[in-house]
């Protein structure tokens, strides 16, 4: 994403979490859906420009419907949403997601096994299914 962003799109910001396999599924769930499940309908944007306080990513911020995807407890990328006076429509930490995935072994901060994207499919499902009921939502505001 650049500095503007489609009227209509809910915007999926994920947390950097650099260095932790939880980020990797926060950021690899946020471009399947984004990249190939829903190009038209949903963007990203870099969390650091919104932490830097970006004037174009503060304005999406706060005219878009935002979704965060946070690695854990954290949850640096709802916080600065909310910072930047935006509205989180829903908030998902990665960490949940393994509570139905007990034992797993999802990889590296680089790379992910079959069960963490197994995994990262799961959290993108969550994310289109949210995508769905934000614009289901907004065909009835209209």
């Amino acid at each position: 994403m650049g500095n503007e962003c489609v009227d209509n799109a809910v915007l999926v910001i994920p947390c950097s979490g650099i260095g932790k396999v939880h980020g990797l599924i926060s950021r690899e769930a946020t471009y399947l859906v984004t990249d190939e499940l829903a190009p038209e309908q949903t963007e990203t944007m870099c969390l650091a420009l919104l932490v830097k306080g970006d004037p174009g990513a503060v304005e999406a911020v706060r005219t878009h419907a935002c979704i965060a995807i946070d690695g854990c407890a954290k949850a640096c990328a709802e916080k600065n949403v909310q910072i930047a006076g935006g509205a989180v429509a829903k908030a998902i930490q990665v960490a949940e997601a393994f509570k139905n995935h007990r034992g797993a072994k999802p990889g590296s901060a680089t790379m992910l096994t079959d069960e963490g994207w197994a995994i990262t499919r799961e959290i993108a499902g969550s994310i289109i299914s949210e995508v769905e009921r934000l614009r289901a939502s907004e065909e009835v505001a209209r």
